[in-house]
C-alpha cells in the first residue's frame, strides 16, 4: 500500500488586474538532472496508479522519455527512486522506495516553502498596504 506524499498548492497570489507570481525551481544533481514539478508530479502519479506506463499516458508524456529520465536521475541521484515488482494485480507493478518517498516528501516541503515566500514578497511588492 502506497502512502501518499502530500502536495503543495503553487503559490499564485493574484492581483485584480490577473497579474501573478509563479516561480519555476528543479533541484540539480551534477549540473545536468534536473527535478522539478512535473518529475514530481510522474513520480506521484506513478505511485498511486502503480504504473509508469499509466502515469504517462495520464500526463502525456512518452513513456520512453519517462523511463530514460529515471534512469538518469536515479543514477545521478546515487539511489533508487523506484522498486518495480513483477505481476499483475496489487503485488505487482511500480511504487516509489522510502529513500523516493522521502525524497519527494522533502521537495514539496521545500518546494511549498519557496511558494510561500514568493507569495508574501509579490503582496509586498505589488499590493502595499
Amino acid at each position: 500500500m502506497s502512502r501518499a506524499v502530500p502536495r503543495a498548492r503553487k503559490a499564485e497570489a493574484r492581483s485584480p488586474s490577473g497579474m501573478h507570481a509563479r516561480l519555476k525551481i528543479w533541484v540539480v544533481f551534477d549540473d545536468q538532472v534536473k527535478f522539478g514539478d512535473g518529475r514530481a508530479e510522474l513520480l506521484e502519479l506513478v505511485d498511486q496508479l502503480g504504473s509508469l506506463k499509466k502515469a504517462v499516458a495520464k500526463i502525456g508524456m512518452s513513456y520512453r522519455n519517462a523511463w530514460g529520465y529515471l534512469r538518469e536521475l536515479e543514477e545521478a541521484a546515487g539511489f533508487l527512486f523506484l522498486e518495480r515488482t513483477p505481476g499483475g494485480g496489487p503485488a505487482g507493478g511500480t511504487r516509489l522506495t522510502a529513500k523516493g518517498r522521502r525524497f519527494l516528501a522533502r521537495y514539496r516541503r521545500f518546494r511549498q516553502g519557496l511558494d510561500e515566500v514568493v507569495t508574501r514578497h509579490f503582496e509586498r511588492s505589488y499590493h502595499p498596504r
